[in-house]
């Protein structure tokens, strides 16, 4: 079951790439704690050969069964966030897919083809709200060995 969730915005940097294979690099350089209302590849502005881009808005959800993994994502003293991102042919160059909060989940997306995944820190409103449902939601679960018979 999921819990409370809302909008962020995503802010990447734009490089031009060293690579053959790539014309642009991307990184996360900032979650927005509340989504901006402004369009999906809006250049927030250009500094040498870097643009900071707007990528888009998307939903961060708590979900009760996960609170163990967010439990350890704070447990680290920097919270972090998972920002999976499409590489795309278009003027913006990527498509924001996804924000979450779970490492597990943000590790997954790195399997998937095709993606990039980065990780950014999380904005300490969006932490007390994690630590808030953790407490409120998490219950330890103990790990029981299964013998072999």
């Amino acid at each position: 079951m999921a819990g409370p969730n809302f909008r962020v915005g995503v802010v990447v940097e734009r490089r031009p790439s060293s690579s053959p294979w790539a014309t642009h690099a991307f990184r996360v350089v900032a979650i927005v704690p509340e989504a901006a209302d402004m369009a999906d590849g809006h250049v927030l502005g250009t500094e040498g050969d870097a643009a900071m881009l707007y990528a888009g808005s998307a939903d961060v959800e708590f979900h009760r069964v996960e609170t163990g993994n967010y439990r350890d994502n704070l447990a680290t003293g920097e919270a972090m966030l998972w920002v999976t991102l499409s590489i795309e042919d278009t003027a913006a160059g990527i498509r924001l897919l996804s924000v979450t909060a779970d490492p597990a989940e943000g590790e997954a997306m790195t399997e998937a083809g095709g993606l990039m995944v980065d990780v950014a820190p999380m904005p300490s409103e969006i932490a007390e709200r994690l630590a808030d449902f953790v407490r409120t939601h998490h219950v330890e679960r103990v790990f029981r060995k299964r013998k072999r018979e």
